[in-house]
């Protein structure tokens, strides 16, 4: 599931700085962003997203070097990773009780806004001394939207998927901001990138290959970056219950865009919706208030854990 995020995160980070009509074609010299993204995965401890990073940050989720991931945890991981990569400048947020809020989002997305609309000072972030970052920090200053990859966990059943959702995730594949699904099946983690027919269509990371190490002058070999061969295919009903959705947004536009086809495939009659799109915060969802949390960093990964919903924390009851 590691490198399931990994995945995911990389196709947002493609959409982000190339484009989503971006295609790599083996052998043809690629733009620098390019580069800057693999780099971002190599597997080596000071990479943003290595699953050296994820692993280790992990451990503040409650999971110990070498323990299963579910989807929850690592789109948690992945939050926490998003906020030092100051050359993305990404706001990843993690919808959690199955309910994405927009006004959560606005903020995060527009943290110099306050709830009324108005600009607010805000201090910048302390620079990383790159000055590729610099630079990519100066041309978001100046632009009214972070870009943000949302990501939904959900539980659409007990042990097998719920065919009444079926069709809405279906949908959701879609959709012109999809990132795709993370998941799988029983003991096999996937990243799942559309469908045909009743089956989905997924890449599969169990594969292999040569460490990469990158070059003296800055490039990197990238053929194990990019799949070798076609990509394989399941029935849906396989598919555990257990999943994360994302989607990316890169302007304002575009995530009102999104809340308007959400809002058209709940009304729907060909499946149940996945997830409750909101205005605000429903109240009688908890908060930090409720809580009494202070919203430092060590509060905030306890609120998170309050809110996980990995399947270790489902207990089946015999009545």
């Amino acid at each position: 599931m590691l490198r399931c995020g990994q995945m995911i995160l990389g196709e947002a980070l493609v959409c982000r700085h190339l484009g989503r009509g971006w295609r790599w074609i083996k052998g043809k010299r690629q733009k620098e962003e390019y580069f800057s993204i693999l780099n971002a995965f190599i597997d080596k401890k000071d990479s943003y997203y290595s699953i050296h990073q994820i692993a280790q940050m992990g451990v503040g989720e409650g999971k110990s070097i070498g323990q299963w991931y579910g989807p929850n945890t690592v789109a948690q991981v992945l939050k926490k990773l998003s906020v030092f990569d100051t050359w993305s400048r990404l706001a990843v947020h993690v919808a959690m009780d199955n309910t994405v809020v927009i006004e959560e989002i606005k903020r995060l997305c527009m943290p110099w806004l306050d709830f009324t609309g108005a600009a607010c000072a805000e201090e910048g972030p302390e620079l990383n001394g790159c000055l590729e970052g610099a630079c990519a920090l100066a041309e978001e200053e100046t632009a009214l939207w972070r870009p943000l990859v949302l990501l939904i966990p959900l539980r659409l059943g007990l042990s097998d998927i719920n065919e009444a959702y079926i069709e809405t995730l279906k949908q959701c594949f879609m959709l012109p901001q999809s990132l795709g699904v993370i998941g799988g099946k029983p003991n096999s983690a996937h990243y799942f990138i559309g469908f045909v027919g009743e089956e989905l269509i997924y890449l599969d990371p169990h594969t292999t290959q040569p460490a990469v190490e990158p070059c003296d002058d800055g490039q990197v070999p990238d053929d194990t970056y990019h799949c070798q061969h076609p990509p394989c295919r399941m029935h849906i009903c396989e598919l555990d219950p257990s999943i994360a959705v994302g989607f990316f947004c890169r302007t304002e536009d575009d995530f009102d865009d999104w809340c308007l086809r959400i809002r058209k495939l709940s009304c729907s009659k060909e499946g149940l919706p996945m997830f409750e799109l909101v205005d605000s915060q429903p109240s009688h969802l908890i908060n930090a208030d409720v809580l009494n949390l202070t919203p430092d960093f060590s509060d905030s990964d306890r609120l998170e854990r309050f809110f996980d919903s990995e399947d270790e924390e489902f207990e089946i009851l015999s009545l």
